[in-house]
């Protein structure tokens, strides 16, 4: 019997089977923007081709539909013929495939963007131009066409990205469409145009050709849709021709977070279960959806009919196969930390994940069974040593891991502790699984010295970070502690307390401190009322209700930019809004002058001030622990850095852990004798920089 029989079970659409109900929901990846990456979408889809369905990347109907100048479209029979490298990859590894039709409309970073009017949008310094009767006709035979393409190269369907704030949601929200003609003014006009593309597609394609409607479930942005409009499209979308309705949560406009890690499990999924009431065709739950039990669990509640699933196959592209096989605990799960995936999406970069740099890199970056049994060592059971080992052992090396601590993780275990980032103790838990099944000797409460590490093929240093300590009067008052000290539960904080140092640590200590242990990403209706969200209203937003922390909480920067301004920019502004809601007292260009029994004292605009706090925290950076790799250096013994302890700038997880997998991967055997991997070009740069930087 398998443990998800719903997540697991066949799905007939009448002419077509999918073998599961699990889609993997489309990502944009930067794979999409070039020809030149199509061997490289054939091995990603391919590998992930255990899933029911495989949504791509988005592609634009038309020009003016891309996502930035030169953006991935599908137009041109050249390209739909360059596709069928991807579609024969994946029916050949016994996978379905769909071709995300996605027009940006308003979003597309571009002078000659187009939306149902000329309103611009708060995230693009671009106005588009209102679309004429003439011309939203003609974008509708563009999706048709765009269809036929893909039906051409080889794809099962497609998917009508109608949700996110792209320009059919444009037509469908009071928010961006102010016409007056047949394409607005009222709901029913206002949904003309997702019908109509819909209807068009359908007839473009045939009866026996998957088309999947990404419907907004919910707006999450002022002047939205209301909830009786969101179901008549609904019902009108499934007369128009359409298999499959899938869910498209909030605006990527909206200021209020859907898929960061601090946002519930499953936490939309509601809205998605009122959406299946009121049509015959099976709908999709989607966002923040990350294990097979929450699948499961949403499937066996007759809330959707399917789960769809992006960033999960990120992290793990063997996601469906190890559930199938009774070995959840082995899936690598999606941490939604957007760091490798979305940040890079924004900054134009290929995305990948942070706990899988494999990711997107499926033939640059391989793990090769090796043909001689190495020995390697790995010494710190933090991110980077978790990596290093498993991927070692996935290689058919004989790791052994030294932690002097009694428990792995390292940054991790402290991260996890903090609201919101639960989600992190997943890693943790899937290094802990796999190494035992690859038989990896872990040996706690052992601190390595070089003698330990002799006789090894490969020494891999991992001795991570440890708080810095800057020169400040008084730095040494019982008053202090290292944040460290405190998510570790070694020390306490009082009721009143400065933390020193406004990085992503800091920032994540006053939430640790602001919540008191306590973190609505576990209780769906306070997060709800935190941000606002009441999918009972139009947009489905409400006025927020926060409790304000307890704690008096002081955070500070000598930097004068604002709070969080190095965050990453899809998880950030999260971070900093919390704060704020909590009403963490946030101060900027600030000098620490000293500490005694008074408190912290500091100069702030020119005036000297005491902070009244019993606890002072300190996030003033990190010092990486090396000396037993400059040891072993001084011993002969072949040896690695990687981490932290090898750049300690800002906690790097992404850095470290595709650093790990990196030297992992370059060690071969040459004529049975061992050598020392050298990093990567990018990562030698990477490394110089920081350096430089931290000088």
């Amino acid at each position: 019997m398998s443990d998800y029989p719903h997540l697991l079970e066949p799905l007939d659409l009448g002419f077509t089977t999918l073998q599961n109900r699990v889609i993997m929901g489309s990502m944009h990846t930067g794979l999409e923007d070039s020809l030149h990456y199509v061997e490289d979408q054939a091995a990603f889809f391919a590998a992930r081709a255990s899933a029911g369905l495989l949504i791509t990347g988005g592609y634009a109907p038309s020009q003016t539909g891309v996502v930035k100048p030169f953006g991935s479209t599908m137009t041109h029979k050249r390209q739909a013929k360059a596709h069928r490298t991807i579609t024969d990859a994946v029916h050949k590894a016994g996978g379905k495939i769909a071709l995300q039709l996605l027009h940006t409309g308003r979003y597309n970073y571009a002078p000659w963007s187009v939306s149902a009017s000329a309103i611009r949008a708060p995230i693009n310094p671009f106005t588009p131009k209102a679309l004429s009767d003439k011309g939203i006709r003609r974008e509708i035979q563009a999706y048709a066409h765009a269809a036929a393409l893909a039906q051409d190269a080889g794809y099962d369907g497609v998917e009508i990205m109608g949700s996110e704030g792209y320009l059919i949601n444009q037509f469908l929200a009071p928010r961006t469409n102010k016409r007056n003609d047949k394409w607005g003014g009222t709901p029913q006009n206002r949904r003309r145009f997702a019908t109509e593309v819909v209807k068009a597609v359908r007839a473009a394609v045939g009866e026996n050709f998957i088309i999947v409607f990404r419907l907004s479930m919910i707006d999450l942005v002022p002047e939205g849709q209301a909830p009786e409009e969101i179901i008549a499209l609904a019902r009108e979308i499934q007369d128009a021709g359409a298999t499959i309705i899938n869910s498209g949560i909030g605006w990527h406009e909206a200021r209020v977070p859907t898929i960061v890690t601090s946002v519930p499990r499953a936490a939309f999924v509601d809205v998605t279960a009122e959406i299946r009431k009121s049509v015959d065709i099976p709908v999709v739950a989607s966002n923040r959806i990350n294990t097979p039990e929450m699948g499961e669990e949403i499937l066996a509640n007759d809330k959707a009919d399917l789960i769809s699933m992006a960033r999960p196959f990120l992290a793990d592209p063997d996601f469906v196969t190890k559930a199938a096989e009774g070995r959840a605990d082995a899936i690598n799960t999606c941490i939604a930390c957007n760091q490798a995936c979305l940040d890079h999406a924004f900054e134009n970069k290929r995305a990948s994940c942070l706990v899988n740099p494999r990711a997107c890199h499926e033939r640059e970056l391989v793990l090769l069974p090796s043909p001689i049994r190495r020995t390697v060592a790995v010494v710190g059971a933090g991110p980077a040593g978790l990596a290093a080992a498993v991927s070692a052992a996935e290689r058919n090396f004989d790791v052994t891991v030294f932690e002097e601590r009694d428990h792995i993780g390292g940054q991790f275990a402290l991260a996890m502790q903090i609201p919101g980032k639960e989600e992190f103790k997943e890693t943790i838990r899937y290094f802990t699984t796999r190494m035992r099944e690859l038989g990896v000797d872990v040996r706690m409460n052992t601190r390595a010295e070089v003698d330990d590490l002799r006789g090894f093929d490969d020494v891999i240093i991992a001795t991570g970070v440890e708080p810095r300590v800057p020169e400040i009067e008084g730095i040494e008052h019982e008053k202090v502690i290292t944040y460290a000290e405190l998510l570790s539960g070694e020390k306490s904080a009082g009721d009143k307390v400065a933390i020193m140092g406004a990085g992503g640590i800091g920032v994540d200590v006053a939430e640790f401190l602001a919540y008191e242990n306590s973190s609505p990403a576990v209780d769906r209706e306070e997060w709800m009322r935190e941000w606002g969200v009441d999918a009972n209203n139009r947009g489905g937003l409400t006025t927020p209700v926060v409790e304000k922390a307890r704690r008096e909480i002081h955070l500070l920067q000598r930097k004068s930019s604002h709070i969080g301004k190095g965050l990453n920019k899809t998880s950030g502004w999260v971070h900093r809004a919390s704060i704020t809601m909590k009403g963490v007292h946030q101060w900027t260009g600030v000098r620490y002058d000293r500490i005694d029994d008074a408190g912290l004292h500091i100069t702030h605009d020119g005036q000297q001030r005491v902070l009244d706090v019993d606890t002072i925290v300190l996030c003033t950076g990190q010092e990486s622990v090396r000396s037993l790799y400059d040891q072993a250096e001084a011993a002969g013994v072949t040896t690695h850095i990687i981490g932290g302890a090898d750049v300690a700038a800002e906690l790097d997880a992404k850095r470290a852990i595709r650093q790990a997998t990196e030297v992992v991967a370059a060690m071969e055997p040459q004529d049975g004798a061992p050598r020392v991997a050298p990093l990567p070009l990018h990562l030698r740069l990477q490394k110089k920089a920081l350096g430089a930087m931290m000088r």
